[in-house]
């Protein structure tokens, strides 16, 4: 008997886990910063992140989303997570939540 997975209850643990990858130079999770760009998940509960840096020289360009993936794969009902990077459009301070912006000093 196969399962069907609730994308969305699962979609809103990813955004969980995401919360608690911080930009180490930066004092802002990587969601409220704005470098996540979307979330897919589909039947096979494989996860692609399409997220980008702050900026392309970012000094944890190798390791960041090395530690996103690493960290959605061990979410239970993920049987696979993938990080691409983009530029596309390349980050920029208006991306940030309002909570971010607050906790930056920009509000």
């Amino acid at each position: 008997m196969s399962e069907t997975i609730d994308t969305t209850e699962l979609g809103e643990k990813i955004v969980k886990v995401l919360k608690t990858i911080y930009d180490p130079e930066i004092p802002v999770d990587i969601y409220e910063l704005g470098l996540i760009y979307d979330v897919f998940v589909n039947e096979d509960q494989e996860v692609k992140i399409l997220m980008t840096l702050t900026t392309p020289n970012c000094p944890v360009a190798e390791t960041l989303p090395v530690e996103v993936e690493e960290k959605i794969k061990t979410i239970d009902d993920v049987k696979d997570a993938e990080v691409e990077i983009t530029f596309d459009p390349p980050w920029s301070q208006d991306l940030m939540s309002e909570e971010a912006k607050l906790e930056l000093g920009l509000l």
